[in-house]
């Protein structure tokens, strides 16, 4: 039993990318997977490792046995999973990252409902707008926003689109008048998302050609989602905000939608996720759940 919790502790570090991720991962200390690692090394007469002060890389025997250690952990998580599903039990700790916005407004409800039906699943929820690595920082799944880069070590899965609306208060529109088209926009304040030090351009699908960029003047620049909508709401210019952000102001009546028969461009959001043989029930209960309940709640 010793020597199978060993392989397992070993799968894990391999897996996670290293022996701080894997010691997050197993509620360890990074010491211990240090120990069990280096006396299953002692046990082989191999060493499984290259080690430097921050990184961990197999060698060239650690690669062959890793390999062999994966097809015997698989047949063990397959069979424990077979079991998991027949009982109907949705069990263990879940760790993600999610945008904080986009986490607090949209996500939380459905994480919320979750743990009501599963009394044995954990989540640890990190509201991040930084991109995290999901291997190196230990995370198990995260949602992001916009064109996904090339990464071969994670796999990916659309959940929603999110399409972007441009508006403002009736106060607003009531001063400086309504835009009718594109063009407009440049003769009108608005509050512009800023990323680091860039604000973002509004962008319009043109059909057979490549969106076309505004930015219109503004005299304010947040980095926050909400306290653009609700600096819209009070009257300070335009916004280009996600629908979902805005509709309770819409309903409300304190934010107008214009320009609504302009093509709408989506943000996509994706659940991405370490690419494995092996999907635990609680993860696929999670993917699911975010692929089938997030697309409704968009428009």
């Amino acid at each position: 039993m010793e020597r199978l919790g060993g392989i397992s502790i070993f799968v894990e570090a391999v897996d996670a990318g290293g022996f701080s991720a894997a010691a997050e991962r197993l509620n360890l200390s990074r010491s211990a997977v240090g120990k069990t690692i280096a006396k299953l090394e002692q046990r082989l007469g191999v060493r499984l490792f290259h080690r430097t002060t921050r990184t961990q890389s197999l060698t060239a025997e650690g690669q062959l046995y890793y390999e062999s250690c994966l097809r015997a952990v698989g047949e063990i998580r397959a069979g424990e999973a077979l079991l998991e599903s027949g009982k109907q039990e949705i069990r263990g700790r879940l760790r993600m990252s999610l945008p904080v916005v986009f986490g607090r407004q949209c996500v939380m409800p459905l994480l919320s409902e979750l743990l009501g039906q599963h009394p044995l699943l954990e989540l640890d929820v990190n509201f991040s707008d930084r991109r995290v690595d999901l291997v190196e920082d230990g995370f198990d799944l995260a949602i992001r926003t916009g064109p996904l880069p090339d990464e071969p070590d994670l796999m990916a899965r659309k959940v929603a689109d999110q399409p972007m609306t441009v508006c403002a208060s009736p106060a607003y529109l009531q001063r400086h008048g309504t835009p009718r088209s594109i063009d407009d926009l440049p003769g009108h304040q608005a509050i512009l998302y800023r990323r680091s030090s860039d604000a973002l351009s509004w962008s319009f699908p043109i059909k057979g050609a490549a969106p076309r960029q505004v930015t219109p003047p503004a005299r304010l620049k947040l980095d926050d989602l909400t306290s653009i909508a609700d600096a819209a709401a009070d009257g300070f210019g335009l916004a280009w905000l996600p629908c979902w952000l805005v509709r309770s102001h819409i309903d409300s009546g304190r934010l107008v939608r214009i320009l609504a028969d302009v093509p709408a461009l989506s943000f996509a959001a994706h659940v991405v996720w370490p690419r494995t043989q092996y999907m635990p029930p609680k993860l696929r209960l999670m993917i699911d759940t975010l692929a089938d309940r997030l697309a409704p709640m968009m428009q």
